[in-house]
């Protein structure tokens, strides 16, 4: 059974347990102990904070451990980290080069990359480039952030210059797209290889996390997904969030090279995406099977929890709830 391990795990309980399902052996590491993703994996460790020195050295230890053969990061959050010391971890990291994590994590970066490479990309500047006959509405956007923070909708040079003071990050200025957005979730090998592209509709979005969605069995987006993944040099899975802003031209408007937050979507579509990763870990070499998906599966996200207590030595373990008995009898028929 290959053993995989999830850095910042956090509530991402849907892809631990769509690992443990396709037949591995799950390892979970969050700082917070009552990060609810832990409690799902069969076996799991409360690490230092990712800019603690002793991060690197707890997620080696865990490896030694459980015999790791692929580390699986869940956030943004130690991604360059990561890649940058894949070399020391002793077991195969789910990411792209550091380059190319760097490249993804500041936006406008990106955005000049798809230029470079003549994958369309709306408009973007930084503050202190805007052209004098800039056309509106446009959006000021963290260029390093996730989650959809610190994006601001401007109507006028007013609003605009207002926004700019406004963000406490470092942002960058990019043209509204008028189109219908779509997110694809696509998985690469780690030759670079993009195994499956799989778009899906933003039917309703919250936090920057699609809840709602549709998957679509679009050849034109099944296409682009790969083209933009491939062009990255992106391994293992990726979101490419795009809008259809004319017949047959897609812009790329973000690209995130981990699991989307509506990864039980494509799961449910057929993507295989966790079977796919842990045949990376064994080293076998999985053939592309662009658009073998199902289309028409709608996804509906909800809240759910996990009650836990303290054991015996004082740390967290899940109990199983019972239903409570009722406070008062019930009322009589009327």
């Amino acid at each position: 059974m290959t053993a995989v391990l999830f850095t910042c795990a956090g509530q991402r309980v849907d892809v631990v347990t769509a690992f443990a399902r396709a037949g591995a052996r799950t390892v979970a590491a969050d700082a917070n102990p009552l990060a609810p993703a832990i409690y799902h994996a069969d076996a799991h460790a409360i690490v230092p904070r990712i800019d603690d020195p002793g991060y690197l050295p707890a997620l080696r230890e865990l490896i030694r451990e459980h015999d790791v053969r692929l580390v699986v990061p869940l956030t943004d959050l130690d991604q360059i980290l990561l890649a940058e010391h894949r070399g020391e971890l002793g077991a195969i990291v789910l990411l792209p080069d550091a380059e190319v994590v760097r490249r993804t994590a500041d936006k406008y970066l990106a955005h000049h990359f798809f230029e470079e490479q003549g994958i369309p990309s709306p408009p973007s500047w930084v503050p202190d480039e805007l052209p004098a006959d800039l056309a509106f509405p446009v959006l000021v956007k963290a260029r390093f952030g996730f989650g959809s923070r610190h994006i601001y909708r401007a109507e006028d040079r007013e609003q605009l210059d207002f926004f700019i003071r406004y963000s406490p990050v470092d942002s960058f200025v990019q043209r509204v797209c008028l189109g219908e957005e779509f997110s694809i979730d696509v998985f690469c090998d780690l030759d670079g290889r993009c195994l499956n592209s799989i778009p899906r509709t933003m039917i309703e979005s919250k936090g920057g996390e699609s809840i709602k969605g549709m998957t679509i069995k679009d050849e034109e987006l099944i296409e682009f997904g790969r083209e933009v993944a491939e062009a990255l040099g992106i391994r293992g899975p990726a979101n490419v969030q795009c809008f259809r802003v004319a017949e047959g031209r897609h812009e790329v408007t973000d690209v995130n090279p981990r699991f989307g937050g509506a990864f039980p979507l494509p799961r449910a579509a057929g993507s295989r995406y966790p079977e796919l990763a842990l045949a990376l870990a064994r080293g076998e070499r999985p053939e592309p099977r662009l658009g073998d998906f199902r289309a028409g599966v709608v996804m509906t996200r909800f809240f759910s929890h996990l009650s836990l207590t303290a054991g015996a030595d004082g740390t967290l373990e899940p109990f199983a709830e019972e239903l409570p008995e009722p406070i008062a009898g019930e009322p009589a028929d009327r």
